[in-house]
């Protein structure tokens, strides 16, 4: 065992940046508009498996299936792209079921356990040892569990006011965020001058 105090709080940061669990609060609060409750430990541990299972045999399961990262990465991309849309344009495309089933895949994935968390999972693997990095996840994991947990706190101190505004504001940045991460996986570039 190499337990190693920098490598799991440099781990641990990582992963708090890229999942993101504060700046996706809008999205989960949508969706669970949308499905009428929210189930935060199944959600909690569908996207820890899922992390998990990345972690250990990322590359070779996807690998079973002739899938490589950039590909996954870019399936991600297109959920979270249809996502922002439902946010932005008030319109569904994703049939969730009630009773907070349904709010488990597109919040444990692509929104927690997306493409870019288990990328930086089998990035940080190359550089840190497994039990420093399992240690950071699962402190993640529990930080996610909190956010979901509260999220009808968040609904009071919101308002449908403030949750309208945030709801079209952050499906904008996810739309963003999808465009980035399907260029980034396809090699797309888009000059910056005009």
């Amino acid at each position: 065992m190499h337990l190693n105090f920098v490598e799991m709080l440099a781990a641990f940061m990582v992963l708090f940046a890229v999942i993101d669990i504060l700046g996706s609060i809008p999205i989960i609060l949508d969706v669970k508009s949308k499905t009428g409750a929210l189930s935060p430990g199944k959600t909690t541990l569908v996207a820890y498996g899922i992390m998990l299972l990345f972690l250990f045999i990322g590359e070779p399961l996807l690998g079973l299936f002739g899938v490589d990262i950039s590909s996954f990465a870019i399936a991600g991309s297109v959920i979270l792209f249809l996502m922002g849309l439902e946010m932005v344009m008030g319109i569904h495309l994703f049939n969730l079921a009630s009773g907070g089933s349904g709010a488990i895949i597109p919040i444990a994935f692509p929104l927690i356990a997306g493409a870019g968390s288990i990328t930086t999972l089998l990035s940080l693997r190359a550089e840190y040892h497994s039990i420093n990095i399992l240690i950071a996840l699962s402190l993640n994991m529990i930080i996610v569990y909190l956010v979901l947990r509260l999220t009808t706190i968040f609904e009071r101190i919101l308002g449908p006011n403030g949750l309208h505004i945030l709801k079209k504001f952050f499906g904008i940045i996810l739309l963003a965020i999808a465009i980035k991460l399907f260029m980034s996986n396809t090699g797309i570039e888009i000059s910056k001058g005009m």
